[in-house]
């Protein structure tokens, strides 16, 4: 069978660093350009918590994820479809990445990752997840308890509907605590269902662009084989999922063994991960896009991300201090606002604290990544 390539989209690589494997990049969109290393905001139910869409225009947020799971169930694909699709629905300009639904509804099945990482990695008795099989997942909505039986063609159709930019196939996560066997009888099956995505995506293109996902766990020879499969197949991305390991340094080793053996001309995505240090760790390896909720989790915690470092605007020392949280910072928050206004309004327990906050996090992170942009072209990563 003949594959032919999306025409709305591609990857330019602008620079790579003579010092690392870090590179400098641009992932062509139909809703506009990435500029990558890029930080990807979570928007699961088709917003960042506490902002809208032109905020986050404003701030310069290139790309935004968003969750198949949840938009399934609430409003439902029809309601989206009816709208126009997810960038009309919400009234976004730039471009959207959506997952399968696959996270959330193994999540389900196993534990959260701290369960996993805990121990607590088998299947749970009594959850929403009925069961799995071959063909897909069958599940109780927790909304409604309606059942719903999500397949990788489902979860295509789906996606189709929702119209993002950048889609990825149905996969099964399987927790940490596996047995050997077990992980490698999910790969193959999560191989099977990856292959059955991308033949549904390639029926009908609509201008989208499908990341294949790299699995195997924390087991390396896995990871590789994963990595040998998937990238025959004509994906126009991958992105690297499933465990990462116990601790960040399992994770590191998971990442150098694995992106080497991926397409250099393709670009690449890690999965659910970026926190700073990840961030920081994981550009000079060659990634380009990570997601992450942690800058809006962290500012509806009272966490303010800076170049000095993560303060706590809950603490007593902001209560009399009448200057911006970050005098060197040019977001909406920091021109209008000072400390002691935001310290008042966590300790008030009112809402705009979180949209102030959480404006000044997503423009750290637009921030943050330009300036290793910038240092990849310096060679200085």
């Amino acid at each position: 069978m003949g594959y032919e390539k999306s025409v709305d989209f591609h990857f330019e690589i602008i620079h790579t660093s003579k010092k690392s494997a870090a590179r400098v990049g641009r992932i062509h969109t139909p809703h506009g350009i990435i500029d990558t290393p890029n930080f990807v905001a979570v928007g699961t139910n088709g917003t960042v918590k506490s902002l809208d869409s032109a905020t986050l225009q404003d701030i310069g947020l290139q790309l935004m994820f968003c969750n198949t799971y949840h938009l399934i169930l609430q409003p439902g694909v029809e309601t989206i479809k009816q709208a126009g699709g997810l960038h009309h629905f919400m009234n976004r300009q730039l471009p959207i990445i959506t997952d399968s639904g696959g996270f959330q509804v193994f999540s389900l099945a196993y534990g959260s990752v701290a369960d996993e990482l805990k121990g607590r990695g088998t299947k749970k008795q009594g959850g929403s997840v009925l069961k799995i099989t071959e063909e897909g997942v069958v599940f109780r909505s927790y909304r409604d308890g309606s059942l719903i039986h999500l397949t990788p063609e489902s979860s295509i159709a789906a996606q189709k509907g929702l119209g993002a930019d950048i889609i990825i196939p149905f996969d099964e996560l399987p927790p940490y605590h596996i047995d050997p066997s077990s992980l490698e009888n999910s790969l193959e099956r999560t191989h099977r269902w990856e292959k059955r995505s991308l033949d549904a995506h390639l029926d009908s293109r609509q201008g989208q662009a499908m990341y294949a996902v790299i699995h195997g766990g924390p087991n390396l020879t896995l990871r590789e084989k994963s990595c040998d499969y998937l990238t025959k197949l004509p994906f126009d991305g991958f992105a690297i999922g499933g465990s990462m390991g116990k601790t960040k340094e399992e994770m590191y080793a998971i990442l150098s063994h694995t992106l080497p053996r991926l397409p250099k001309e393709k670009p690449n995505h890690l999965l659910g991960i970026g926190d700073l240090s990840s961030i920081a760790r994981g550009i000079p390896l060659g990634i380009d896009t990570f997601d992450s909720s942690y800058p809006t989790r962290a500012a509806r915690h009272a966490i303010i991300l800076t170049e000095a470092g993560p303060l706590n605007i809950s603490k007593s020392i902001y209560a009399n201090q009448f200057a911006p949280i970050d005098p060197s910072c040019t977001c909406f928050t920091c021109r209008t606002f000072h400390a002691a206004y935001l310290h008042h309004l966590f300790k008030a327990k009112e809402l705009t604290f979180m949209t102030l906050a959480t404006i000044h996090n997503i423009h750290f992170m637009v921030e943050f990544m330009n300036a290793y942009r910038h240092h990849i072209l310096q060679d200085l990563i």
